[in-house]
């Protein structure tokens, strides 16, 4: 395993568990933490594993530690990203957000996390973790549009399709297999989700779709 060897000896103790951390998010996350041990990082660090037992009891509280940074890390750039868009149309506004948060999600494999074997609690943690930080502020963002007037579609199954949109694309083989970039797939998926995949067609082509209206329990009860 070829890595940057860190010292961490010399420093205050108060810097020691960052450090720790640090080494712990580059070790763990690059060929996946279940195959790296504690003497792995202890060997990387440069110090024994009672030092990083002092800081963490467990691997399982290092890599919550190392998790919590992550998705700290994730939360800021949304953040950010929310407030660079306000003022913009409401689906360039979904768009953009969804795109900030795929390639945040796919940079800290949370996908992976989620969805692989491991401990059950580590991957719940994740699920929490990315219900509080994306899909919070995603079904916030699809609410705002209803209270607007700007979606004609319940907020609650927009959500829900997106959701389900952006975990598969997280794992899916169709940028490689259709050469798109993840952020194309999912720029494709969003427009798809807004506007519709069937293009509107001109008027005495032959191809005009008859509008579907999908009746609702209250339709059925009034009759015509």
């Amino acid at each position: 395993m070829e890595t940057n060897r860190v010292s961490a000896v010399s420093e205050p103790d108060e810097q020691r568990a960052d450090v720790i951390v640090e080494a712990a998010g580059r070790l763990f996350f690059a060929p996946g933490f279940a195959r790296v041990s504690m003497d792995d990082l202890a060997r990387e660090l440069g110090m024994s594993k009672k030092t990083i037992y002092r800081h963490f009891p467990d691997k399982r509280s290092l890599v919550a530690a190392v998790l919590d940074r992550q998705f700290a890390a994730v939360e800021r750039t949304l953040v950010a990203a929310a407030e660079d868009e306000q003022g913009q149309p409401f689906g360039v506004r979904v768009q953009r957000f969804l795109i900030a948060a795929g390639t945040e999600l796919g940079r800290i494999g949370a996908a992976q996390l989620a969805t692989g074997r491991g401990e059950v609690m580590l991957r719940q943690y994740v699920e929490q973790r990315v219900d509080a930080v994306v899909y919070g502020r995603l079904d916030e963002l699809f609410r705002d549009g209803h209270r607007r007037g700007l979606l004609a579609t319940p907020p609650e199954l927009l959500s829900e399709i997106t959701r389900g949109a952006l975990e598969r694309l997280l794992t899916s083989r169709l940028p490689h297999e259709l050469d798109w970039t993840a952020a194309d797939l999912l720029r494709a998926t969003v427009d798809t989700v807004l506007y519709g995949a069937i293009r509107p067609a001109h008027p005495g082509t032959g191809d005009e779709q008859p509008r579907v209206v999908i009746p609702t329990d209250r339709d059925e009860e009034e009759g015509p």
